[in-house]
């Protein structure tokens, strides 16, 4: 139907709205919190922004509520995502695209993610909710990554942890990196 923001940001525009409200805070008040401007967050809820990582991050911040909340779709009974589809946000630093495959509940909070790098500019993320965990697994290529002063180098099959409520940074080594990361949010 024209007029109607498509998905994804159909879904993050509902997600804002839903998550605004359960908080019961105004767009002003959750614009200052999450250090974004009025107008942004109102495009957003609108569903005609174009959202950043970052100031989706900081949004669900400021809501107390994981990443995964902002984008999921409604529930389904079951869900498939092809390869190169399902709501994909890119980074403004890097060639770093995360592609959301599942969001936790209100019981089992954590998502899965399957992330997109490619050589050049490193991916900075500040720290995401508190006691955050983040889980990676290699699939193709080299990724460098971890909290600032703690980095490793993995590859295929290669596996590692480390705490998300901290700065940390994704490093592509070779180009065509992809990894699943499964974010715990306590």
């Amino acid at each position: 139907m024209p007029g109607e923001p498509a998905a994804p940001l159909a879904n993050i525009a509902a997600a804002l709205r839903r998550e605004r409200e359960r908080v019961g805070v105004s767009l002003t008040e959750l614009a200052h919190r999450a250090g974004v401007s009025e107008s942004t967050l109102a495009h957003l809820e609108s569903g005609t922004g174009n959202p950043s990582v970052k100031t989706l991050w900081a949004l669900g911040v400021a809501l107390g509520v994981p990443f995964s909340r902002l984008v999921e779709p409604a529930d389904v009974d079951i869900r498939v995502i092809r390869a190169g589809e399902g709501p994909r946000v890119g980074s403004e630093q890097a060639d770093f695209t995360g592609t959301l495959l599942s969001a936790g509940t209100a019981h089992l909070r954590r998502d899965v993610y399957l992330i997109e790098l490619e050589p050049g500019a490193v991916r900075e993320a500040d720290g995401h909710t508190p006691r955050s965990i983040e889980h990676v697994v290699v699939a193709a290529g080299r990724l460098r990554l971890g909290p600032e002063g703690g980095t490793v180098d993995l590859g295929p099959g290669d596996y590692a942890t480390f705490p998300g409520d901290t700065p940390h940074r994704y490093e592509a080594l070779v180009p065509g990196t992809f990894a699943v990361l499964v974010m715990e949010h306590p």
